[in-house]
């Protein structure tokens, strides 16, 4: 990443600093007060400044209205970014672009400093809808300024989160949302979530409620701060939560075109609505990390790429609303632990996860993993450990249903292998129309019912 075109690491200009620093001095004596509540799960769980959303008071600015509250949109933080460790974002607006699921009334969205080594403060934040796709620009009449327990300052604390306050906004489904968020002194490392498959954008200076997007010449292909869209939907009665690796998070897909295969999902969910047929009315969200694995963290404290068991708290039974989790996890326990995976634990922890879900009522549906050969990690041993966790997961001895990615993209001349037009060329991650036959090999149907009865 280079700072110009990437809104890297930069000191604002010298006159600014001793303001700014002046400024930030009075948010921080104001916003003490909005450090309320703080939970901690298994030492991975964010601590949570309440400001406005879950149990908060609605900004008196949106109106009451009906509907249920899920989540549209969500992605997992997945580390600080590099280059961003002693001045964060200083100085610049930040405006993420996130593809909805659902479509709602009013909105909140929560931000995240769990990855930040000290306060971070946010003076300005915004949320518009895109004016078009592959813009920062936004509708005018959309745009709404973000606060936080009524103030449009915050400040997040190293490893929290803040909920926004409830506004009205008519957010549409399957369309673009931009939040926006500017800090003005120094605060890092940034969290992030780098394999976004969506340009993002910066500008210098602050530009929040800027509904033209001129001033924002800087790109990014990561997510920065945000982690959640909630809206109040009137088309949605719950979420559908993916908890998967980069085969979820859709690494090798056309960035900007919502091609993963959750995004197809909701799609196909959609649409199965709209054609009168007997299916939930939820949102699909997607919690998927590149190189994910369901047993062992990555490095650092807290971990970069947590996994999917210290995790699940925070990006699966946290998300607005949830109903049903899709576990996608498991090939990366093999090929990182060279000759010594061992499918009865890996199958052990996809069975933990179950457990989880299941005391908070959730139906689990589960995906077998899909065929590796040809790829730089293949072994016939590793082969063989895929295999025992499928029959586990054929068998019915893990999840309460099942998805069968591996037969839906394998070739069938060669099970090891993925059909050749469902692969992007690096052999374990799918082309564009792998992805799309991921979504289409899912059975709407998994998605009735909940968790089963506990005997």
């Amino acid at each position: 990443m280079t700072p110009g075109r990437d809104g890297g690491a930069g000191a604002p200009p010298a006159k600014q600093r001793a303001l700014l620093a002046a400024v930030v001095a009075a948010i921080l004596a104001v916003s003490a007060a909005l450090y309320v509540g703080i939970g901690v799960d298994d030492g991975m769980r964010e601590r949570d400044t309440l400001a406005g959303g879950r149990g908060a008071q609605n900004n008196p600015a949106a109106p009451a209205s009906t509907g249920t509250w899920v989540a549209s949109w969500a992605t997992s933080p997945v580390g600080g970014e590099p280059g961003t460790e002693t001045t964060g974002l200083a100085g610049r607006s930040v405006r993420n672009v996130v593809h909805t699921s659902a479509g709602g009334t009013s909105a909140r969205v929560t931000l995240s400093n769990l990855y930040g080594q000290s306060p971070l403060p946010l003076t300005h934040a915004s949320i518009a809808v895109s004016a078009d796709p592959d813009t920062a620009q936004a509708l005018a009449q959309t745009m709404r300024p973000l606060t936080f327990t009524g103030s449009p300052t915050v400040v997040i604390p190293p490893g929290g989160q803040v909920t926004s306050d409830v506004v009205r906004i008519a957010v549409p489904h399957d369309g673009d949302v931009l939040i926006t968020t500017y800090s003005p002194t120094p605060s890092g490392p940034v969290t992030h979530h780098p394999h976004a498959r969506q340009i993002s954008y910066v500008a210098d200076g602050e530009h929040t409620l800027d509904t033209t997007g001129t001033a924002y010449t800087g790109q990014s292909k990561a997510w920065r701060y945000v982690t959640a869209l909630d809206v109040l939907s009137n088309e949605s009665d719950g979420t559908v939560v993916v908890l998967g690796d980069s085969l979820t998070d859709g690494v090798t897909s056309t960035t900007g075109k919502n091609n993963r295969w959750p995004d197809v999902l909701s799609d196909r969910l959609r649409e199965a609505i709209g054609a009168g047929r007997d299916v939930p009315r939820y949102s699909v969200v997607n919690e998927g990390i590149s190189g994910n694995r369901v047993l062992t963290d990555g490095l650092g404290r807290p971990a970069s790429n947590p996994s999917g068991l210290n995790r699940f708290e925070r990006d699966v039974l946290g998300r607005t609303n949830a109903k049903v989790v899709v576990v996608a996890l498991g090939i990366n326990d093999i090929l990182r632990h060279p000759g010594t995976a061992d499918p009865d634990t890996i199958v052990a922890g996809l069975n933990t996860l179950v457990e989880r879900a299941h005391a908070r009522g959730l139906k689990v549906v589960g995906a077998t993993l899909m065929p590796f050969g040809g790829h730089r990690g293949y072994t016939d041993a590793r082969e063989d450990v895929r295999r025992r966790i499928n029959a586990e997961i054929r068998a019915g001895r893990v999840f309460d249903a099942v998805v069968d990615f591996d037969e839906a993209l394998l070739d069938p001349y060669d099970p090891r292998r993925f059909r050749a037009e469902y692969d992007s060329g690096d052999h374990l991650h799918p082309s564009d129309r792998g992805y799309t036959r991921m979504a289409e090999a899912f059975d709407l149907d998994h998605l009735k019912g909940g968790a089963p009865a506990r005997l």
